[in-house]
């Protein structure tokens, strides 16, 4: 298992307060070492992961706030 995976595996994965918990489309992100986020499908926590970087996420949160994908 490479370092990431590790890394991921032990990671604390948190949902958004905001979830319903009824299997909806949800993701979970954890503080990974290096200032990076990791992001998971909460229905699926033993599949794929993604990191980012700290200013990479923060742009995404940004944008989800100011509405930057309400029309994708």
């Amino acid at each position: 298992m490479d370092g990431l995976n590790r890394e991921f595996a032990s990671a604390t994965w948190r949902k958004s307060s905001l979830s319903s918990g009824d299997g909806g489309e949800c993701v979970e992100v954890a503080r990974l070492n290096g200032g990076h986020v990791g992001v998971r499908d909460s229905k699926n926590v033993t599949g794929p992961a993604l990191a980012f970087t700290a200013t990479g996420w923060e742009s995404f949160v940004k944008g989800v706030k100011n509405g930057t994908f309400d029309t994708l």
